[in-house]
């Protein structure tokens, strides 16, 4: 039984070095900045055909098996961040053993013989009986020392202070930081989504398309998208600024109304909706019905190159026009629904030969769709058919709406939060222990001052002559009266 406990308590001693080993921290961290270089130099989340194009058959299937193609999302690189967590949780707990002692002690030890021995002492002489000064030093001290008491030693007293020491919980709490970032990753990654969903005006969605996998997934809410506005800039078809207003509805009732614009997203329930794009919907313009027959009455259009002047007339089908100005008469002769021009297919047109004053006749052809088509027969006059106008129908468009879900959003923010106290703990906080040592020596009292910090260890220097300097001039102020 005991021999099964001694191999018990050594793989739980094994276990517990390795993973509070710091060679086990550095060797995580450079693994997983080398698959983050793999993971930017492979794109992610692309498809198969841009993978088999880029690196062939065999590596796509490879990278499937790897599951390199989603890396960040990948079974094993989770398990790299889970296995960091845990490496610096043992690490801080395992240091923590130690430092501890020291942190979380109700009183601090001094070791007077050591302080007396410190090469960067201060010492001065006065007239004063060591007691009275024992009092007033004391008060002097405890004004900048949060832990501060006076003790009796052979020839006086001593006044121990000490300030700063929880500062020594600042790596700490910058370890528990990276802890709480990894976590926040960790969540959002096994439960968050992301996903598109296109909304018409006027109508609602519940079901979003989630990002890369060809998955659906519906939320616990409906979006209905009221209206769409977009504004250009002047001269240009580039969007200026271009707004959804939408309604979240829950079980039929309107819970919330709001305007969503780029950079400004909706959120509830803790899922955020961000303006992503936008489209025009088909049947912005209403379509004619094909052209069979031509129209009964056929306006046509002249325009005199000589002098700009346009005229209009009215025409059927075998009737002869005269063209004004002189330009001649034209006589329309037939009339092809499916009329083409070098193989490029112009639509419903009218065949008419044009016959100058000079007795020079032509053949032009005149598309119903392209109004300014014979321009390109560069003549003395051009002709086209009247456009043929359609009703005004207003153009509708759909809002695009990028779905997002990171329930490890609050971790990384408190993370950071974390992180930010840490750093300033760490890098503008120290412990500092002082010692004032009074004794009676050789007919006089000598004053000693010394103390240690673990950083900034020249600013309190700087603090400890300070504080002899107040001292002395205590003392002094003290004699004379």
């Amino acid at each position: 039984m005991s021999l099964k406990n001694d191999v018990s308590a050594n793989i739980i001693s094994s276990l517990w070095n390795f993973f509070a080993s710091l060679k086990l921290t550095v060797a995580l961290l450079l693994c997983m900045a080398v698959l983050s270089i793999f993971g930017t130099v492979i794109p992610q989340n692309a498809s198969a055909e841009e993978y088999i194009r880029i690196f062939g058959l065999f590596r796509y299937q490879l990278f499937l098996i790897l599951d390199i193609v989603d890396m960040y999302h990948s079974w094993w690189f989770i398990g790299l961040m889970a296995l960091l967590v845990a490496n610096i949780l043992i690490c801080s707990i395992d240091r923590l053993k130690t430092t501890g002692k020291v942190i979380f002690t109700r009183h601090p030890k001094f070791d007077l013989e050591n302080y007396r021995k410190r090469q960067d002492r201060i010492e001065f002489r006065i007239r004063q009986d060591a007691a009275e000064l024992r009092e007033p030093f004391l008060d002097k001290v405890a004004r900048r020392f949060r832990y501060c008491r006076a003790i009796d030693t052979e020839n006086g007293f001593a006044v121990t202070a000490e300030k700063g020491r929880l500062s020594r919980l600042g790596v700490y709490v910058v370890h528990f930081s990276i802890v709480v970032l990894l976590l926040g990753g960790l969540v959002g990654s096994k439960f968050g989504f992301e996903g598109f969903v296109a909304i018409p005006e006027g109508e609602t969605a519940d079901t979003i398309d989630i990002r890369h996998t060809g998955r659906q997934l519906q939320l616990p809410f409906k979006i209905r998208c009221d209206d769409f506005n977009v504004s250009f800039y002047e001269g240009g078809n580039r969007p200026k600024e271009f707004k959804s207003s939408v309604t979240i509805l829950e079980a039929g009732r309107e819970i919330l109304k709001r305007d969503i614009i780029v950079n400004d997203p909706l959120y509830h329930q803790g899922i955020g909706l961000y303006q992503s794009s936008y489209g025009k919907m088909d049947g912005g313009q209403q379509a004619l019905p094909p052209m069979t027959a031509p129209p009964e009455k056929i306006e046509l259009q002249f325009q005199s190159v000589a002098s700009g002047m346009v005229y209009t007339a009215e025409v059927s089908m075998g009737e002869t026009v005269e063209i004004p100005e002189g330009l001649g008469r034209l006589s329309v002769e037939e009339f092809q629904p499916e009329a083409k021009f070098m193989n490029m297919a112009l639509g419903p047109a009218l065949i008419v030969k044009l016959t100058t004053n000079g007795g020079e006749a032509q053949t032009v052809t005149l598309p119903f769709h392209f109004p300014k088509f014979d321009a390109m027969r560069k003549g003395q006059v051009v002709i086209s058919t009247m456009v043929e106008h359609r009703p005004h129908v207003e153009e509708r468009y759909y809002t695009g709406l990028q779905v997002v879900y990171d329930p490890g959003i609050e971790l990384v923010y408190s993370g950071f939060v974390l992180m930010i106290i840490g750093c300033w703990i760490t890098f503008f906080m120290s412990h500092r222990q002082l010692v004032v040592d009074v004794a009676v020596t050789g007919g006089s009292t000598r004053v000693l001052l010394a103390g240690k910090a673990n950083k900034a260890k020249m600013g309190f220097k700087l603090e400890i002559e300070r504080m002899a300097d107040e001292l002395r001039e205590m003392a002094d102020g003290t004699h004379k009266k």
